[in-house]
Order: structure tokens, then sequence, then C-alpha cells
């Protein structure tokens, strides 16, 4: 981290002499004497930072190298942030004239003399390097095996994206933990306890078990909820309530976060009686969560299952011990299953190549079965080549120290593959740490906050954004983070962090002055100075911190909902160290204005305020002219101030407000859009979602062909008259990746039927394609060649023909198809070799169509199938058995004569019963109250 520090250092500082020169009047040889020092010094903290744990003369040294490069930005940004306050009011042109008033004479006076301390003790740190060298005390660069080449890492391919579908050494467990899980004549509730150290694969294990296609006929409800360590049990019962309702498409109970614990309880507990249900409760770090929540599970007449995860045998027993004692100890995988993991994930195959068999017995002897230690070492080992003497000097590296108990070994496992990172990577991997235990790490929330902080370095023909997913993807080879969700393309949305992994970011990141964290767990040492701080939780603890918020660059709330306490510590924030402050993320924040003070923020690159109540945006947001992503997502804001056009730094502007619509996710409630959009904010890769309608939409439509650096576009309250120009700047719009359109009404036809005029009449990196407006026929440039890489399409209320549905067959990567109320045609066929690549259908709210037909050789990959309020479908599509690969069919509010057909099909079986190749098969009604009721659930993977 140290080598991470001071890389980021240099690169800032060659970005200050070369862009701001006229600023460093006095200073710019010291300036140019400390990077040149820093480039010098890297190459050694490469090595030193690694060696460290077993030096502590080395690691304090190490550590004065880190706070010296962390106190020079300091001195650097302060400087900064004076011309800055002073450029917000037009005086940038008077820089000397400024220079010469008495009290920034003095300001000028202390910067030079911070900085000609910092020279000193750089100096100092510069001679005790020498003698390190000299004694030997650290071994030359080029015999270390945690030596990375400073070069562009490419990573292995997409198919890695993907998480294996194999899991070594988990079939007899499932096997077991299914046949407890099945219902018996003896009714009531099972409490199953899976107990084991950390990165044994519990939580693997029971998600397998969770998710097994045999168990869905004979459950009605599924829960999941991880509880972790810092637990509170009104937001665990919370969140149950908000699953089970969800799964049956219900909203919560009104009032639900008002409700008490007892209520909440006695709720869960009504909803579950009389029927069969798995609830897993995934990392239980102490049995209070068991006797605490245990009485809101229905105790006869079903058969209920709690499923509970956990490190501590105690916590197994005592939640066991009122039935059978269904306890599973996890054990370390066998040898060959060790084997068998590690050779997958290092040489994607199952051997290893002879040379290396030896030092790959030496490894897995040292992993000793534990699946994640295998994990992060296979991941760190992929990266290299194989030649015997890489593996030999890496071999030498894990030496004798990993003898031991587990944790400790799984500690310095982990901490090899973090000195093995590259030092780009070292920063992004720690700030991970941010993140609660239970949330997922989403990609268009983290890469912005990375390139905020100055973590992403560009690279030519990328943009920041691009160099941010291909550090994400590096971390995924390595096994340090897994995949959570993906888009239709298959490209990483979400990720996760395991638990363990987790925790030792944290260590790292306290130890290194990362990021404060604080979770009210315990007390907590706090750094004096306090550079990033997240907030977990309540604050009333650590009045006596904010003293040390002097230098703060980063402050994430995702604390309580109490505004009257959210003010104070956004108060205090502000006014102890807002002038050099960054990065602002205050997601879900109970807050509906801005504090005035936060546009005295100057340097701010990054603000988040999604999911707040934000109303106005102030003139003042003019102030913060090195903005660069500025999230208005999920809030009230209908509006923007003119001013927003002089943030010419601006690179993600998103304030959509989600409609109710499911099939529209994303997509709604705009800002009205501002005149000289695109002659202004030329840096926009974001734009996200504009109303045109309201200020002239074919001027506005114009402006947006400016925006070529787009990769993102929602626009809405698109007319008619809008359409040719605005195909004719989409056709401009070379780099966009997602974009939306939507029309002014239901009612109001947009005119898209233009080619497109770009040099080639293509969208090459088109990739999702969202239409909501009547078009009546699909538009002559969504076609095979011109969007060659789209693979999501969604239409709403089009009003298509079917000659001109027609068309989308051809579309040679389509993956992900929605229609719902787009066709107006009686009926449908799928042509035979029509949607070669389509997985995943839906058709929904057709009031016309009577009949689906599906040809041989059509949808060949099809897995998912939703088929929802078309009324006057009577029968079962024809030619469905066709569709081999389905996984999952879904009827939603179909007619009575649709489920009597389909009954009747069910109950004759044999060639009549065209789904029996389906292993999923679920049906919804509607109720009387307008509330979604599950009529079926049919579950065949075991016919």
């Amino acid at each position: 981290m140290a080598e991470s520090a001071v890389s980021f250092l240099y690169n800032q500082l060659s970005i200050w002499l070369q862009q701001e020169e006229e600023l460093l009047v006095g200073l710019k040889q010291e300036v140019q004497y400390i990077r040149d020092e820093m480039m010098q010094m890297k190459a050694f903290l490469r090595v030193a930072d690694s060696k460290k744990e077993n030096n502590p003369q080395l690691k304090e040294w190490v550590r004065q190298v880190r706070e010296i490069a962390y106190d020079t930005e300091d001195v650097l940004d302060e400087y900064m942030f004076r011309f800055a306050l002073r450029g917000a009011t037009g005086f940038r042109g008077h820089i000397k004239k400024y220079y010469y008033t008495v009290k920034n004479l003095k300001f000028h006076h202390r910067i030079a003399s911070e900085i000609q301390t910092i020279k000193q003790r750089l100096e100092n740190v510069s001679k005790t390097q020498q003698r390190y060298k000299d004694m030997g005390g650290v071994n030359d660069l080029a015999s270390s095996s945690t030596l990375i080449k400073d070069t562009w890492y490419d990573g292995r391919g997409d198919a890695l994206l993907l998480e294996d579908a194999d899991v070594v050494g988990i079939v007899k467990p499932k096997k077991k933990l299914i046949d407890w899980l099945l219902p018996t004549d003896q009714l009531g509730l099972k409490v199953i306890s899976v107990v084991g150290m950390g990165g044994l694969g519990k939580t693997t294990l029971v998600k397998k078990v969770y998710d097994d296609a045999s168990l869905k006929s004979n459950f009605d409800h599924y829960v999941w909820i991880t509880v972790s360590e810092s637990f509170k049990v009104e937001h665990l019962l919370s969140n149950i309530i908000r699953q089970l309702v969800d799964e049956v498409k219900k909203p919560p109970p009104q009032g639900l976060e008002a409700m008490n614990e007892y209520e909440m309880k006695e709720y869960i507990y009504k909803f579950l009686q009389h029927k069969n249900y798995i609830i897993v409760l995934d990392d239980v770090w102490q049995i209070l969560v068991w006797e605490t929540m245990r009485y809101a599970f229905p105790r006869s007449d079903t058969c209920g299952c709690i499923i509970i995860t956990t490190r501590y045998s105690n916590i197994g027993n005592v939640a066991c011990s009122e039935n059978n004692r269904y306890v599973y100890e996890l054990e370390p995988l066998p040898k060959e299953e060790s084997k068998m993991l590690f050779y997958k994930k290092t040489f994607q195959e199952n051997s290893c190549p002879l040379h290396l068999k030896e030092i790959c017995e030496r490894i897995l002897k040292i992993c000793a079965g534990l699946p994640l230690a295998i994990v992060v070492i296979s991941g760190l080992l992929a990266t290299k080549n194989n030649k015997m003497e890489e593996w030999e000097l890496f071999g030498r590296s894990l030496g004798d120290e990993f003898e031991g108990e587990n944790l400790k070994r799984m500690d310095k496992i982990l901490s090899l593959s973090y000195y093995d990172l590259p030092y780009y990577l070292k920063s992004c991997f720690l700030y991970l740490s941010i993140f609660p235990e239970d949330n997922s790490v989403r990609v268009n929330r983290i890469i912005p906050m990375w390139i905020a902080e100055g973590f992403v370095h560009p690279k030519q023909e990328k943009t920041v954004e691009e160099v941010a997913e291909t550090y994400l993807r590096e971390l995924l080879d390595r096994s340090l983070i897994k995949l959570h969700e993906t888009y239709s393309d298959g490209r990483p949305s979400a990720y996760r962090i395991h638990d363990l992994i987790r925790e030792y970011i944290i260590s790292k990141s306290k130890e290194q002055n990362v990021v404060a964290i604080f979770t009210g767990r315990g007390e907590m040492m706090w750094p004096n100075k306090i550079r990033r701080l997240a907030l977990h939780t309540s604050v009333n603890y650590m009045e006596e911190e904010y003293d040390n918020l002097k230098y703060i660059r980063s402050f994430l709330w995702l604390g309580s909902e109490d505004a009257a306490e959210f003010a104070q510590v956004l108060e205090k924030v502000l006014a102890n160290g807002g002038r050099l402050l960054k990065m602002l993320g205050l997601e879900r924040a109970p807050i509906d204005t801005i504090p005035s003070k936060v546009f005295k923020c100057y340097l701010l690159k990054h603000l988040n305020l999604s999911y707040t109540d934000v109303l106005h945006i102030p003139k003042s947001i003019e102030n913060l002219q090195n903005l660069e992503n500025l999230n208005l997502s999920e809030t009230n804001v209908t509006e923007l101030p003119i001013e927003i056009l002089k943030l010419r730094k601006l690179r993600h502007l998103i304030a959509f407000k989600s409609p109710d619509d499911p099939y529209m996710p994303g997509f709604g409630q705009g800002v009205k859009a501002l005149y000289e959009i695109g002659s202004c904010l030329l840096s926009l890769q974001t734009l996200s979602c504009i109303n045109a309608g309201e200020v002239g939409g074919i001027k506005i439509v114009r402006e947006i062909g400016k925006l070529t650096q787009l990769r993102q576009l929602s626009i809405t309250n698109i007319k008619r008259e809008d359409g040719n120009e605005l195909c004719s700047s989409i056709s401009k719009l070379i780099n966009i990746r997602v974009l939306y359109i939507s029309s002014s009404s239901e009612e109001e036809l947009m005119d898209l039927d233009y080619s497109l005029q770009s040099p080639n009449s293509t969208l090459p990196f088109l990739d999702m394609l969202f239409l909501n407006g009547r078009i009546e026929k699909v538009p002559q440039w969504i076609n095979p060649y011109s969007l060659h890489g789209l693979t999501e399409l969604r239409l709403l209320w089009s009003r298509l023909k079917e000659d001109h549905l027609v068309c989308l067959e051809d579309l040679p990567n389509l993956v992900q198809l929605v229609i719902v109320d787009a066709y107006e045609g009686e009926g449908f066929s799928f042509k035979a070799k029509g949607f070669q690549r389509l997985k995943d259908l839906t058709m929904a709210n057709l009031r016309g169509m009577r009949w689906m037909r599906v040809e041989k050789g059509s949808m060949p990959l099809l897995e998912k199938l939703n088929i929802d309020k078309i009324k006057l479908m009577v029968e079962v599509p024809e030619g469905i058995e066709h569709l081999t690969n389905l996984q999952e069919v879904l009827f939603l509010d179909m007619s009575k004569e649709f489920l009597v057909n389909l009954e009747g099909q069910k109950s004759r079986g044999g060639k009549d019963w065209k789904l029996s190749h389906v292993p999923q098969i679920s049906v919804f009604d509607v109720d009387m109250n307008g509330e979604w009721v599950e009529k079926w659930n049919f579950n065949q993977a075991n016919s």
C-alpha cells in the first residue's frame, strides 16, 4: 500500500507540474525534488512492503514513507484548494496580484515551510533506505517472488467472469442436507446447523442446497438472511418479511418500519403458519440471534426448516438441541479433491505439468484442504506462467511461516496474495473494506468511487471507467472477489467478498490508514489523521474523534436513518475537513436539503445523493468545478439549475426516478433538459435521465448529438416531431452502450424509422436498448448489421404487427427480449433458426394475442420463458417441447381456460404434457384484492 500511495503521489505531482505550473510559484523545485525521490523509492518499496511483516524496523520505515506521501498530498491539495476557492469567483486570471496580498503571502510562506519539512523527512528516509540496501536488509529486487512487472494486466478472458458450476467435494454433504430437509411424517420445526471454520465453504454448500431444484416443489417459501457479526434483530426480521412478501409479489405491510420486534415476529408467524418453508440464517456469530428469533417460526402442522451456518460448534449444538440434532460439521477437503480444485483453478484442467508436480504438492499441503485458501492461491498462480524458476521463487516465499493453526495460515495466504498484487490494485482492493458485511459491491457504485479517489490510472485508448472494469476483472481472476450478478451480456454488475477476505482487508486497511470504518462494534483506535471515513451504524460514541477529520478526503454514510444524528455527523465532517473532501457518498441518507457547506468543497469529484429525499439543487453547484460524478437517482429532483453547465469535468449525471413497471427498470421520470447541454458538458459519459419535452424537444435532441463520449443515455418525453433529429443524434453516439428512449405518453407516436447517418451506419457497442412508446414498426436501424452487439431489447407500448416483429429474430447476439403491451397480432410464430442466442423471453399484456407457436430450431438456448397476462391465450404454446434447454416457465395472470388446459395436459401426461422437460413451472394468479397468489409450483427436476 505504501508503494501504491507513493505511485499515486508521483503521478499526481507529475500532473501538477505540467498543468498547474503557474500555481506553483516558488515551489516548483521542491515539488520536483519530492516527485523524483518518490520515484527512486518506488521499486524498493515494492519489496520492502512485502517483507516488513517480520522486520519491525522495516515496517516502521514503510509506514514513514506512506505518511510522507499522504502528508505531501494534504499540503498540495490545501494549496490547490485556495486557488479553487478563488477560481470559483473568477479570480484565476489575477494570480500574481493575489500572491502579493498580505494574507496570502503568509499562507504561501506556511505552505513553503511545510514542503521544506516534508523534504527533510524524505531525505531522512532516503538515508535509511540506503542503509538497508548496504546491509542487505531487503533481498535484491530480482530475487523477490513478489516482484510484479509494472505492465498492463491482460485478463484471461470472459469465460472466467462466470463462477464455476462445479464445486469440488460438495456432493456428499449436499445430499446429506437435502435428506434432512425433505419433509417426513414427523411434522414440526427442523433446525439444521452447518458448522466449520471460515474458508471451508459453508455458505457455498448451503447456497447449492438452497437453489437445488429437487426441493422446490416441497416448500412454499424460501428466505436467505446474511446475519454477520454486527447484526440488529429488527433489521433481520424486517428483511425476512420483505423477502416473504416479495416472493408472492405483495408489497411490504403498511407501517413495517414502525413495527417493533414483537409485531414483526407475530407477522412472520402468521404468514408461515400452515406453510412449508426454508429460512437460512447465514454466518451466525452469537447464539443470541437464534434465541431472539426462534419464536417467530411456527412449530407444528408444517415442515419448517431453519438452516444456520456458523463458525462456532456451540451455537450449532444449542440451536439444534430441541430436535434430532441436525448438526453437520464441514471438514477440509480430502487430498484428491484438493488437487482437483487447485488444478482446475490454476491450469483450467484436471492435471498439472509434470515439472510442477512437486511444488504443487507442497502448496496443497500448506492449504490443508481449505477451499478458500486453495482458490486464493490458485488465483494468484494462474496469473503467472508455468516456468519452473518463477514457481520455485514463489515456493520459497511460502517457507515454514505457514505452519500452525488454520486461521493464521489463511491470513498468511491472503497476505501473499495481497503483496503479489500490482501497486495499482492494492488501494482498490483495500478500499472494498468500506462496504458492510452483507452488501454486494455494485460495479456502477464502486468504479466512480475508485476514480474519485485517484486509484485508477488512465491508459491509452481506454476510459478510466474501462480501466477500472479491468481492475475488477483482475481481482475476480485472482479469486479475491466473487461474481454475484451479471448483465444480460455476461458482464459483471455486482460482486461479493468472502467474509474472511473482508476481515483481512479491514485489518490491512486499518493498519495502513486507508479507511477508518466505524461499525459500532467494540472499541476502535482512531488514527490521528482520518483521510477516509465510512460510518456503518450509530455514531453516539465517536464525538471526540471529530477533531481527527481535518484532512478527510472521503466520507461514506451507511449509518442509521436518524435525521438529527445524520445532520450532526455531516456538519462535523464538513466543518472540520470539508475543504479537502473529494468523495461524498450519502446514498439513502435521511436528508431533503443539501447543506450549503457541501458547495464549498471545491475539490469534490464524487457526490452521491441517490435514494434521498433531496428536492432542489442550488445554483452554488457551479462552485464544484472538479465534480465528475453527480448521482441524483431516486431523489425528488426534477429540475437542475443552468449553472450545472459550468461543470466542464462532469462525466456522469444520473437523475432518474424508476417507474413502478418491473419490465422497465431504471427508466422513468427524468430532470428537465438544459439548453446547450451538448455544447457545455462535452465530457459526459452517462446522462440518465433527461426530460426533452419541457424545453423544446428538437433543440434538446440536437444537442444530444454533440455528446459523442456518451456511453449511456436515457431520454424521456420524446414526441413524433423529434424522431428525425433524435435518430440523427443517435447515429453520432458511436460509443453508446445503453440507450433508453421514452415517449411523452402511451398514445404519442415516436417516429424513429430513419436510417443511421454514422460513417458505417452502425452502433457497434450498443448493448442494451429500451424503447418505451408507440412505434408501430421496428425502426430500420434495428437490424443485425447496425446493432450487431445488442444483447438486451425491451419494447413497451410499441403496437407492432407480426411482420415487424419478425425482423428481430436475426439479431445475432440478443440474449434477453421483453415485449410488454407492444404487439397487436393475434399470434406469433417463432421461426426455425430465429433468436439463436436468446436465453430469456418475456411476453406480457398482449391483449390481442391468442396463440404462440415455436418451430423446431428456434431459440435453442432459451432458459427462461415468462408469459404474463395474455388473456386470450387458452392453449400452451404449440411446439414448446422443442425448447429443450428451457429451465423455467412462469405463467402470470392467465385466463381460466388456459389454466384448465394446462392442468389437463399435466394430468394426462405422456406426449400430451408438453412441458415434461422443464424443471421448474410456476403459475401465479391475481386474487380479488389484486394481489399475486401462487396457484402451482411444479418441480420436475427428478422426474
